[in-house]
């Protein structure tokens, strides 16, 4: 995901949160995919209730790394 942002707004700095951790499921996401799935809120997920709160947690920890420009 980096690369392709990186080469659509290259005056930007993009620092991966770990250089490590590298999936191979992540970098089949392109940036008309992720627009597309934004725009249209597609596919939905359905996760337990349960499972969706602690998966909260991770997120909101990786939402956290970045600053917020309010």
């Amino acid at each position: 995901m980096l690369y392709p942002m990186q080469q659509a707004a290259p005056d930007v700095t993009f620092i991966p949160a770990n250089r490590a951790a590298e999936c191979r499921y992540m970098k089949m996401i392109t940036l008309p995919k992720l627009r597309d799935a934004l725009r249209d809120l597609q596919p939905e997920v359905k996760v337990p209730a349960d499972l969706a709160e602690k998966a909260r947690i991770p997120i909101e920890r990786m939402v956290a790394i970045g600053p917020r420009k309010d």
